[in-house]
């Protein structure tokens, strides 16, 4: 292995996904010398396998059902179908787009860019392309795969996961989606509009099951008044062809049949054979163990993202790369709030949420001093406009803050801006009530809960 000693950088990074080119565009920025290191594309998961991608089909699944349900609003539109080829053209185009801005980015902050596939090889090293790439600090970011199940093998035709999904080149009359977390709900819900018939299979109880039982409760609701169906609380035994498809089997015997079966149980850590171990990393399952502060235990080494146990969202890595890159530049940092973080899912209608659960909050402080506040969307003017349902719920501790806020309903990912700020800065709701809220917006629907809250209603009932 050649070893080119000229060149010390203050910090190597094995990843170029969320995390890894957060990392390396705070430091240059900060004045750190920085080699990024990626096998595939920067961008990751996220801009070419996961949200992006994701996104932009349930975006022309809307679309979709906009043109079928046109008539509602006194516009005369005819559907003919889904043209897939055309979008996954619009896909593919959004994507390329934001890929040329990064690699630009890339470029414009003088990171040391190489492309090829690395492996830990020293507390202070990364070997890439017969090269040896030197650094006073290592941070590893590679990220996650779709995970499946023993004995259950993903062929990309009939058994496909997510990746297989957003390439398929054609709308499947039917489809099982086995998983109904966020990547699960999301795919249920873009192919339900594109015309699929479709079926949840969730072994817990609901669906998005780490999301407040009422959300969870709100969008089973506007599933089955969509037609998707799901069956909840049994889990998958096994999966075989059949003649022309796929038939799950479930723990209590029940059998499904459709023509493609979706593996979204979530996503894997990619950490096997890459030194990780061997440089005595800590690790747990395939993860990289760290501290608040993304520290692995290994002084020279720090990992962030998918690959290390904390929510695996983009966002979320974008800050833990942020926050290793102002650490190793002196800066001072505060560890992340992962409660704090915000979290959407994309499907219709949407779920967005801030903070923590009602069961959690009573589990924290107390059944006796938690208060919970549900502000339906029928009150909302713009709401009614969209003909959208759903509901906001708060919680509070009793005479305190507002600790969690729970949103149903389409475009509710837009207002979980606000949300994050009532949470993150432990606004009373009296302070939020004071707010003006611009009519007619959805956004006023989070100032009505907080007037309900501090009780002083207005569009809403005592």
């Amino acid at each position: 292995m050649a070893n080119d000693a000229s060149t010390v950088f203050d910090l190597v990074i094995l990843g170029g996904g969320s995390g890894g080119y957060a990392a390396a565009l705070r430091g240059a920025q900060l004045g750190l010398d920085v080699a990024l290191i990626e096998k595939g594309k920067v961008g990751g998961t996220c801009l070419h396998n996961g949200c992006i991608p994701t996104k932009a089909l349930l975006h022309a699944g809307e679309i979709a059902d906009q043109a079928r349900e046109s008539e509602q609003f006194g516009v005369k539109a005819t559907f003919e179908g889904i043209d897939i080829e055309a979008v996954h053209k619009y896909k593919d185009e959004v994507i390329s787009g934001l890929y040329k801005g990064l690699q630009g980015l890339i470029a414009s902050r003088k990171v040391t860019y190489i492309e090829g596939e690395g492996r830990l090889s020293s507390p202070t090293s990364v070997d890439v392309n017969g090269q040896r790439v030197q650094g006073r600090h290592v941070l590893l970011a590679t990220g996650s795969v779709p995970k499946s199940l023993p004995g259950l093998e993903i062929d990309g035709n009939r058994i496909i996961s997510s990746d297989h999904a957003l390439t398929l080149d054609r709308v499947p009359k039917s489809a099982i989606v086995l998983g109904g977390g966020v990547i699960g709900v999301e795919f249920a819900s873009a192919w339900k509009s594109f015309g699929t018939d479709v079926t949840i299979i969730e072994g817990l109880k609901h669906l998005v099951p780490v999301e407040d039982e009422n959300s969870s409760k709100l969008l089973e609701r506007a599933f089955r008044k969509r037609g998707i169906k799901f069956n909840l609380g049994t889990f998958f035994d096994k999966a075989e062809y059949t003649a022309d498809g796929v038939q799950v089997t479930l723990a209590d015997g029940k059998t499904f049949e459709a023509e493609v079966l979706l593996v979204a149980i979530g996503r894997g850590p990619v950490s096997a054979g890459l030194g990780y171990e061997e440089q005595g990393v800590a690790m747990d399952r395939g993860y990289v163990l760290v501290d608040e502060y993304m520290q692995t235990n290994v002084p020279t080494i720090s990992a962030v993202g998918d690959l290390v146990p904390t929510l695996q969202l983009a966002h979320v890595g974008f800050a833990e790369g942020m926050l290793v890159a102002e650490r190793l530049a002196g800066e001072k940092t505060v560890p992340i709030d992962y409660d704090g973080v915000p979290r959407v899912t994309y499907c219709h209608p949407e779920v967005a949420s801030v903070g923590i659960t009602e069961a959690k909050a009573k589990e924290l402080y107390g059944a006796d001093k938690v208060v919970a506040l549900k502000y339906n969307l029928a009150g909302n003017g713009k709401s009614k406009i969209l003909k959208t349902t759903g509901e906001i719920k708060l919680v509070q501790v009793k005479d305190g803050a507002v600790v969690g806020v729970h949103m149903v309903g389409d475009r509710m990912g837009e207002q979980v801006g606000e949300a994050q700020l009532v949470y993150n800065w432990e606004a009373l709701p009296a302070e939020v009530a004071q707010l003006v809220h611009a009519h007619p917006t959805q956004n006023e629907a989070l100032g009505e809960a907080h007037l309900a809250l501090a009780g002083k209603p207005l569009h809403s009932h005592d």
